[in-house]
């Protein structure tokens, strides 16, 4: 009897690591959902289910310890239900995204979020200064077109005018699509082109804080900052938002591609493109809200105040969105 004994031991003892891995992410798949294990987890489940499985046939061929084998049947059988079960219908699996997928995404690129805000910041700093030293410098930053008269020798009626002319309702539903693709490319480009170990999106992120500052340093030399500010914060929160996070995300592939440690660089990139992909579905969101208040809100309201007001709620409710408390049975995801 010591013979099996010993040989079920040393079987045990050569394959538990796998098991106890196994039961954790199992045990925490049935407590919080499957939302809530990471990437590693995900990818480490089939493997180590299998494993398992391969573990219970030896068990049951050599016929070892009966407690050893109804361990294993039962954590195979808890496993199977995540790995082979019936799947999420479609809109729990949309609503599971925007409850915690999206929003997980983003509070993990806090780091880099944070970096595209300051280069945001820097960019329309340094700008607004050197337009107000020399207005020549506008032409510099911000494309004649794009400005549409709103420039250094616009005076303060016609510069005013832009701020409170609704235009027609038709008008705004063209204006509101072009402004949302326009948004998008901008959004998308700063993502694609982190692959080049998040250069370009350094400096794409600059170079669109340059343009606000430049605007912004027009309108507070004829004294209608505030008014402008709210012009353009009705919609700019939502949209530079949109832009911030999908350089965010731009940044953490290009981080993973320059800085892959002890992975293979493709590798490293790709781990970080998955994190990087689920938030840049969310950012197309904030895009098509930012279009829409651009287009619609922006120009419909005309009181400062209520603007200002619109303004700061989104940002309020974007803050909360991503970085306030959580339930506790989100909590983990």
């Amino acid at each position: 009897m010591a013979e099996p004994r010993l040989k079920s031991q040393r079987f045990r003892e050569e394959r538990q690591d796998v098991w106890l891995s196994l039961e954790k992410i199992v045990g925490k798949a049935e407590r919080r959902g499957l939302a809530s294990l990471t990437e590693d987890e995900l990818m480490a489940l089939p493997v180590q289910y299998r494993a398992t499985l391969s573990a219970l046939s030896v068990a049951r061929a050599t016929s070892l310890d009966a407690a050893l084998i109804a361990f294993l049947e039962t954590l195979s059988a808890r496993a199977y239900f995540f790995v082979y079960g019936a799947r999420n219908e479609p809109w729990r699996e949309v609503a599971e995204f925007f409850a915690t997928g999206w929003p997980s995404a983003v509070r993990a690129m806090w780091r880099e979020t944070l970096v595209m805000a300051l280069l945001m910041v820097l960019g329309a700093g340094v700008a607004a200064w050197l337009v107000g030293s020399d207005p020549d410098w506008f032409y510099g930053f911000v494309d004649p077109a794009l400005a549409s008269g709103r420039d250094p020798t616009a005076s303060r009626e016609a510069l005013r005018a832009t701020l409170y002319d609704g235009g027609e309702q038709g008008g705004l539903s063209a204006f509101a699509a072009f402004l949302f693709t326009h948004n998008a490319q901008v959004a998308l480009m700063a993502f694609a082109l982190g692959f080049a170990f998040g250069v370009p999106t350094v400096v794409l992120v600059l170079s669109n804080g340059a343009m606000l500052g430049a605007m912004l340093a027009v309108f507070f030399g004829q004294g209608l900052g505030f008014e402008f500010s709210g012009w353009l914060a009705i919609h700019g929160v939502t949209e530079l938002g949109a832009v911030i996070l999908a350089g965010a995300a731009g940044l953490r592939i290009g981080l993973a591609a320059a800085f892959p440690g002890d992975r293979a660089r493709l590798d490293a990139a790709a781990e970080a493109g998955r994190l990087a992909g689920r938030m840049m579905i969310g950012v197309i969101v904030m895009l098509f809200f930012a279009g829409l208040l651009e287009g619609f809100g922006r120009q419909l309201i005309v009181d400062d105040w209520a603007r200002w007001g619109v303004a700061g709620a989104t940002l309020v409710v974007w803050a909360l969105y991503f970085y306030g408390p959580r339930p506790a049975s989100w909590r983990g995801r």
